[in-house]
């Protein structure tokens, strides 16, 4: 790591904490973090020629691994027809289409550069609509980093155990409500105390944010008939689920259709993207045909388009989801078994290619309940891990992904590399 290490010791003196996003400074796990040289299929390789298999996948777009050949010809050509236009293209229309195919309930939707201004301007367009003002969200979601989310947020505010981030004013955080995943007394709750101040339920459906917790089977259809019932709009958070737990994304495997949906990740192949989008009558909101106002110079962009719809066209050939979800279940099952070999408690999950552990007894139903696993053995593990090339999040509080890249023999080795790992963090 002496390359990685020097280029640490640079970016700190650049960068704050050396990085430009919190959790990749490893202050979870410890240690130095390696820095990329190049990638490729489900492999990164650091600067010091290391090599690691990639369960991370830029948190979550690289449903087709890195560099696949499709993608990599699709932002070739389009970056040599130019790169950005400040004009409208037709791939925006075409990827546009191809999201309501796959999703029926994102009737007109608008492009935007990052999940965060999808749920920023998702927000914005519910409390328009509704004339309303208070976010009902849950503890240990995440949905980027806007004033109106920081509070009792997951991802990298939570790995790193802080506050309410200072910056975002009371005034603000007040209008932001919080309760437990999973608990349909506690929203019940919340709407009979406020039953026409609340605006919007935001919910990740499957959380991924906090490591992975699945929703209960009555959880999302109790929310849906709440909103229904008072009013207010159903937001499903699909940054990181979307078109990567189903075909359809979440709402697709849960069989519930919120009023408005945001996206991001998998729908630029990888690029800086994100989109948000529902009903007509509300997303006819947006200005220039409505008077919410939302806008981005570089929306749209036409070489995030076309890595958008290269990824979304391999992911539609038959039997792609299908074989992605065995393999991450035969990943999943195998770091269950040998955890419970080595008598450590455990809980693992997936839905789809997105999946997690956490290191203590179950049921992990919310936030609470991930934080009793056990951190440490964590950090342990996934320093061992790497020692083995095999990259997990570094953070027990996020979740992990596998890629059609990964083949069968990946799998078998990263379930005995990390059987090992395993068996060395516990001092075996």
């Amino acid at each position: 790591m002496k390359r990685s290490a020097e280029l640490f010791d640079r970016a700190r003196g650049v960068l704050p904490g050396g990085v430009n996003s919190p959790v990749r400074a490893f202050r979870a796990v410890g240690g130095t973090p390696f820095f990329v040289a190049r990638a490729e299929g489900p492999r990164l390789t650091d600067v010091d020629g290391k090599s690691y298999l990639d369960y991370v996948c830029s948190w979550g777009p690289l449903i087709l691994g890195h560099a696949h050949p499709a993608v990599l010809e699709a932002i070739r050509a389009a970056a040599a027809r130019g790169w950005s236009y400040g004009a409208p293209c037709e791939a925006e229309v075409q990827l546009a289409e191809l999201v309501r195919r796959r999703m029926p309930s994102v009737e007109m939707m608008r492009f935007v550069n990052s999940g965060t201004e999808a749920t920023m301007a998702a927000v914005r367009l519910a409390r328009a609509a509704t004339k309303r003002d208070v976010i009902l969200k849950f503890v240990g979601c995440y949905h980027g980093h806007g004033d109106s989310f920081l509070v009792k947020a997951g991802s990298g505010v939570a790995t790193l155990g802080l506050p309410d981030s200072p910056g975002v004013p009371g005034a603000l955080a007040s209008l932001t409500v919080t309760v437990p995943f999973n608990d349909v007394a506690a929203v019940e709750d919340v709407f009979r105390q406020r039953p026409q101040q609340i605006a919007a339920v935001i919910v990740e459906p499957y959380v991924g944010n906090a490591g992975f917790i699945a929703p209960d089977a009555e959880f999302h259809p109790a929310l849906r008939a709440l909103c229904d019932r008072t009013g207010a709009l159903l937001i499903f958070d699909e940054v990181m689920t979307g078109f990567r737990v189903a075909p359809g994304g979440a709402q697709e495997r849960l069989g519930v259709r919120p009023d408005l949906t945001t996206l991001g990740k998998i729908i630029g192949g990888g690029m800086p993207v994100g989109a948000y989008g529902g009903r007509a009558d509300l997303m006819r909101l947006i200005a220039p045909e409505g008077p919410v106002y939302q806008a981005g110079t570089l929306s749209g962009n036409p070489v995030a388009m076309a890595a958008g719809l290269a990824t979304l066209g391999e992911t539609s050939r038959p039997g792609f989801y299908e074989t992605l979800e065995e393999r991450t279940a035969r990943l999943v099952a195998g770091i269950g078994d040998a955890a419970r070999r080595h008598g450590v408690p455990v809980t693992v999950g997936h839905a789809g290619s997105l999946w997690g552990v956490y290191f203590t007894a179950g049921p992990v139903r919310d936030f609470a309940q991930a934080q009793r696993s056990d951190t440490a053995l964590f950090a342990r593990w996934h320093g061992a891990a790497l020692e083995r090339g095999v990259f997990l999040a570094p953070s027990a509080f996020e979740a992990g992904f596998v890629s059609s890249a990964h083949t069968d023999a990946d799998i078998a080795h990263t379930v005995t590399a990390l059987d090992a790992a395993l068996a060395q963090a516990l001092g075996r």
